[in-house]
């Protein structure tokens, strides 16, 4: 594998809104709004906050998006990590994560969250490896309400 990360831009939207819905297949609950992603939504993202696209050579095999709270611009959440199957089983995504933090740090920005589906719990010891940890008392802003809440998890970056 030639594993790449790099900078989504406004073009990306429709391959984004793509690897999502190929990510999310067969892995996330039906009701999740990750399987009728549009590239009009990826654009607002991708405009309002920002991503990545995660590459082996030539081939898009995962994406992942963040955005700015809008009560706090200093906390960004992550959105919609996923790699398409085939690649997944590898810990692969940590290179989306790894960018998406990189980028944080550079940026300034105080603090990252990021939500699990309550389906996929194993993820909590995926994302505690990267120093997030659970906040309970936070809820996610992008939660869908005809689903159980998802947990939140944050990571401080700045101490």
């Amino acid at each position: 594998m030639d594993i790449i990360v790099r900078e989504a831009t406004a073009e990306d939207a429709p391959l984004i809104a793509e690897l999502t819905r190929k990510a999310w297949a067969g892995k996330v609950s039906v009701t999740s709004s990750g399987h009728r992603e549009t590239a009009v939504y990826v654009a607002d993202h991708l405009r309002d906050g920002g991503g990545f696209i995660l590459l082996d050579g030539e081939t898009p095999i995962g994406s992942v998006r963040w955005l700015p709270l809008d009560a706090e611009p200093d906390v960004w959440e992550i959105l919609r990590m996923g790699v398409v199957a085939g690649y997944r089983g590898t810990n692969i995504s940590q290179h989306l994560l790894e960018a998406v933090i990189h980028h944080a740090l550079a940026a300034g920005i105080e603090e990252l969250r990021l939500a699990v589906r309550s389906d996929q719990p194993k993820l909590i010891d995926f994302y505690t490896a990267y120093e997030f940890t659970l906040a309970e008392e936070l809820e996610y802003s992008h939660a869908n309400p005809l689903e159980p809440a998802p947990l939140v998890m944050r990571r401080h970056l700045r101490h």
